[in-house]
């Protein structure tokens, strides 16, 4: 079952005189859904560096929310647009559709969606400062950031999404799966293979044409990488200039699997699985 939950019109209570106030925004969890707060919190945490301070990576995302009222208002009505039905339209593509919760909310730049389990609940956690910045608003972009995101709660429902590993690596090569896992779900549920909600100023004409150099650049990376310097996932991480490029390769390499399984039998994959699959797909563009 896929239940909805639209904290939206409390979340300006989280601003003093136009301002972002961290304790009003405490309150506001509180006051609309008290399980998150932590979670949330504990997120900006880790991502606040020296790389990222709060005060300039962060508080201006928040502020620049409340400024743009008109942004503001079209993601609530686009939310309510694209999840319309929304359950029986994934029924009638997948025959089956995950349990989990929805939630519109004004976060601490934790994302424009997040999957994450909250009190042994699955929670897709839209970021209402996230969409505006991105500018995901449009019912497009929505309807794409709301199935991707669902796409990770069909994996976690239906088979394995979050795995441990002692290797970084592997880590990484496994958040490749997943993103591309969340990708195709995203095709699938629109009946279009080729369909990126990412493709702008020809963003998706560039990573096929450089396909083959952003797969390399992940075999090379992927050793070295860490939170802070990859450059495959996130509006933040540039591979030459171009944002979100892991997701590109995940889905290419998820469609690129579905050639010969598929797309429910690839859930439950291991990371040896994973190995084989991305060794070959390399292998491919050669």
């Amino acid at each position: 079952m896929i239940r909805l939950l639209d904290t939206s019109r409390a979340a300006l209570s989280a601003y003093e005189a136009g301002a972002f106030d961290l304790e009003r925004w405490k309150a506001y969890m509180r006051a609309n859904f008290p399980s998150a707060e932590a979670v949330c919190l504990a997120d900006m945490r880790q991502s606040v560096s020296p790389q990222y301070p709060w005060e300039q990576a962060f508080l201006p995302v928040l502020n620049a929310a409340y400024r743009q009222k008109e942004a503001f208002s079209e993601t609530v009505r686009t939310f309510h647009l694209v999840t319309e039905n929304l359950e029986q339209r994934l029924q009638a593509v997948f025959g089956k559709t995950p349990d989990v919760k929805i939630v519109l909310y004004l976060g601490l730049c934790n994302g424009a969606g997040w999957v994450t389990e909250i009190e042994r609940e699955t929670v897709i956690l839209l970021g209402i400062e996230k969409i505006i910045e991105l500018g995901w608003y449009h019912p497009d972009d929505m309807n794409g950031l709301v199935l991707h995101e669902l796409g990770h709660a069909y994996q976690a429902r239906f088979g394995v999404l979050e795995r441990a590993f002692e290797s970084p690596a592997d880590g990484f090569l496994w958040q490749l799966f997943t993103e591309g896992i969340a990708m195709a779900f995203e095709q699938e549920a629109l009946g279009n293979a080729d369909y990126f909600h990412q493709d702008r100023n020809g963003w998706k004409a560039w990573c096929g044409e450089h396909l083959g150099e952003i797969a390399d650049g992940f075999a090379r990376d992927m050793h070295e990488m860490t939170r802070e310097n990859q450059r495959y996932f996130g509006d933040w991480a540039f591979f030459d200039g171009r944002p979100d490029v892991g997701y590109y390769l995940g889905a290419r390499l998820v469609r690129f699997a579905m050639r010969k399984t598929a797309f429910d039998d690839l859930l439950c994959w291991t990371i040896d699985d994973v190995k084989r699959l991305f060794r070959d797909f390399r292998a491919s563009l050669r």
